[in-house]
């Protein structure tokens, strides 16, 4: 009956051991888990965490362990703090920001006076003279610095 509890003791030991193993990355490898790695470090590292869940720590204790012995790229799953945020954030920060450029200027261009009065002129025939004058009379004056600046 003892040999039974060690025996259910040892496999609670080995499943804890394993799911912990695939969450930390092998620092010779760093493309693989040290579940996965035969490196010599893996293989340490995987006795260390038997080693400390034999002790009685549980995973949140090893974790720190490991993070705080060998840096917080160990794992694969980050903390979420102020750096690692702006890294997450970043895409779809400018992805916000292209989306609300691109619809202002779409708002801009229906409602642009200048860009729909030469819309109704560009399937009207006329001469060379008449659609100068016409182009001169539509287009906009040019917002940008550079426009006060810079001849036509």
């Amino acid at each position: 009956m003892e040999k039974e509890d060690d025996v259910r003791q040892e496999r609670v030991v080995e499943a804890r051991a394993r799911n912990i193993s695939h969450n930390v990355r092998c620092t010779e490898c760093g493309s693989q888990s040290i579940e996965d790695s035969q490196a010599d470090i893996a293989i340490l590292l995987r006795k260390l965490i038997r080693d400390e869940i034999r002790s009685g720590k549980n995973d949140k204790e090893i974790y720190k362990k490991l993070e705080e012995d060998f840096g917080e790229t160990v794992l694969y799953t980050p903390k979420f703090d102020i750096q690692t945020a702006a890294i997450w954030l970043a895409p779809l920060t400018l992805t916000g920001g292209a989306v609300a450029i691109w619809a202002f200027k779409r708002y801009r261009r229906k409602n642009n006076v200048h860009i729909m009065a030469l819309d109704l002129v560009r399937g009207v025939p006329l001469t060379p003279k008449e659609k100068e004058t016409m182009l001169e009379l539509l287009t906009p004056p040019s917002t940008r610095w550079w426009g006060k600046w810079l001849p036509r």
